[in-house]
């Protein structure tokens, strides 16, 4: 007897913060949510195309390219989660993108949600590129 109530009281202890947990506002959110349209303009130093807005669990992405003729010149993170590791991963991103000139980058480790995220809305700029 001296045993169980601790071990009752105990039990109930851990059980407690299970039955307060709340799922974060929304609950999980795949990077494949997009909430806008992208968007194309013209400058002079080429097409500017804004990418889709994709919510992920981390925060909202969206890319900005530009095209000069076919070829992408520029991205810039319009929106993106505030978190080290995606600080870290945006400049990798970037770099692949311009160098393999398509969306087909590999993902950052690290920083996989904003990776795919990056990858979908650089994926929607190219596309609104080409209708």
């Amino acid at each position: 007897m001296k045993r169980a109530i601790p071990v009752v009281v105990l039990s109930i202890a851990g059980l407690v913060p299970v039955w307060r947990y709340e799922p974060s506002p929304g609950g999980t959110t795949s990077a494949a949510e997009p909430t806008t349209a992208p968007s194309t303009s013209s400058s002079s130093s080429g097409t500017v195309v804004k990418g889709t807005t994709i919510k992920t669990e981390k925060g909202p992405v969206q890319v900005q390219v530009t095209f000069e003729g076919d070829r992408i010149s520029a991205v810039r993170m319009l929106r993106q989660p505030d978190h080290p590791q995606t600080a870290a991963a945006v400049p990798k991103l970037v770099a692949e993108t311009l160098k393999a000139q398509s969306a087909d980058v590999d993902t950052v480790s690290g920083a996989t949600i904003t990776s795919d995220a990056y990858k979908t809305s650089l994926q929607a700029a190219i596309d609104a590129k080409g209708a």
